[in-house]
């Protein structure tokens, strides 16, 4: 009996023994096939591509605040960019309710217009609720990071004019430099214009007359250069030298501005380039006379390398406010000053000398709150009187009444009275 029962025992252990490897290989097998399950990201949501609630919220600002500034009747979207939205895929989903009441209840090609005017076709899927074929262009074209957010102002029924909020933008600043651009329809400056005017100075060929700009095309156009950095044919440099010489020329040297007698002699210089042509004679004649007014050149520490249209920007949105400055009324809302005082901000951050005229707008600004505190305080008095008078009136009112029932009652106790004393004894 005891060696049938070893030999049971034995048999255990071998069986045991033989199950056991084909255990730890199907936990080995379990743990193998979960290491190569797919993992599943979290999805991106609006606050997961800023570093901080105070970065949201700073470029969220400034997107609300270009959407309010926009004409209120088209309607208009903001659109946080995410991941999905500038890498990868390049889908952009749509906000619905928009969509349901403002876009083609069909799939349509929706048109995206940026702040320079280029324009980008893309498909607008209506079951998906967003754009798609299109888009990818748009996003490159413009660089577009998660984070950054976009305006979309439907100005017409399958257009989208788009202003782009960068997330690492400079506040205010790009708020202002955009209104500037709306204003005056700045561009980047195209690379052959100071390359050609660059080859003119080496060449130690005459400067351009503006006067005369035909001769100095004659001239100079065998130096003209495409923006890609190939040499152009004569018949194509005859073309655009006209435009690029007379437009934009080097200046020789820097006059200090207490040599300047007269507006002829007055010359914008920019990044060493004379860029009076970009200004209409009327707005430059204004600027010569504000710059006077400081017995310096407003422009004269403006970031060096600055784009020399959107110096000219600058210079041209400062001459209109200083003109609106002068021609504002007392009655001027708040708005108006906010907004004088966000763009020039906005130009002294980049160097312009406009704190005389921020000085003015505060002055301006204050006077026109106590003259609305005044009024409002004259209007808060005349409610009061009127309340008064009507008070008043209720109250004679009641008194004539009051008066009435009293002549009524004394009449007929009296002719009680009487009746009283007449009766028999």
């Amino acid at each position: 009996m005891a060696i049938v029962q070893e030999r049971k025992q034995s048999s255990k252990v071998k069986m045991l023994s033989l199950d056991l490897p084909e255990v730890v290989n199907a936990e080995s097998m379990k743990s193998e096939c979960n290491s190569h399950k797919p993992k599943r990201f979290k999805r991106a949501t609006e606050e997961s591509v800023y570093d901080s609630s105070e970065a949201q919220f700073s470029v969220l600002e400034r997107a609300n605040e270009v959407a309010a500034s926009l004409d209120p009747q088209f309607p208009s979207m903001v659109k946080v960019m995410l991941p999905s939205h500038v890498t990868g895929g390049f889908w952009l989903g749509l906000t619905r309710t928009f969509c349901i009441q403002h876009l083609p209840e069909h799939d349509a090609m929706i048109v995206l217009e940026d702040e320079n005017g280029e324009k980008f076709e893309t498909k607008y899927l209506v079951d998906k609720i967003g754009l798609s074929g299109g888009w990818r262009g748009f996003s490159i074209a413009h660089n577009l990071l998660a984070g950054d957010v976009l305006v979309f102002h439907l100005v017409a029924e399958s257009m989208f004019k788009v202003y782009i909020i960068r997330s690492n933008g400079l506040g205010e600043v790009d708020i202002a430099l955009g209104l500037i651009q709306l204003e005056a329809g700045i561009g980047p400056v195209d690379p052959a214009l100071i390359n050609t005017c660059k080859r003119a100075e080496d060449e130690n060929l005459e400067p351009t007359s503006l006067e005369n700009p035909d001769e100095n095309v004659q001239r100079n156009k065998s130096v003209a250069y495409n923006s890609k950095g190939g040499t152009m044919s004569e018949n194509d440099s005859e073309d655009i030298s006209c435009e690029v010489l007379e437009r934009i020329r080097l200046s020789e040297s820097v006059v200090p501005f207490n040599e300047v007698r007269c507006i002829e002699n007055f010359y914008v210089i920019v990044n060493g380039l004379i860029i009076n042509s970009e200004f209409p004679k009327p707005l430059l004649t204004k600027y010569y006379k504000l710059c006077c007014s400081q017995n310096s050149f407003l422009h004269e520490h403006l970031l060096e390398g600055l784009n020399c249209k959107l110096a000219a920007g600058i210079i041209s949105e400062t001459t209109n406010i200083a003109d609106a400055i002068k021609a504002c009324k007392i009655t001027a809302s708040d708005s108006n000053f906010s907004t004088w005082d966000k763009t020039l901000q906005a130009s002294e951050m980049l160097g312009m000398n406009v704190s005389f005229l921020r000085e003015r707008l505060e002055q301006l600004a204050i006077l026109a709150s106590k003259l609305r505190r005044c009024e409002e305080a004259r209007l808060e008095r005349d409610q009061e009187e009127e309340d008064m008078r009507t008070r008043l009136a209720k109250l004679l009112e009641v008194k004539e009444k009051t008066n009435r029932l009293y002549s009524e009652i004394s009449a007929k106790l009296e002719s009680m009275f009487k009746e009283e004393t007449d009766v028999p004894w």
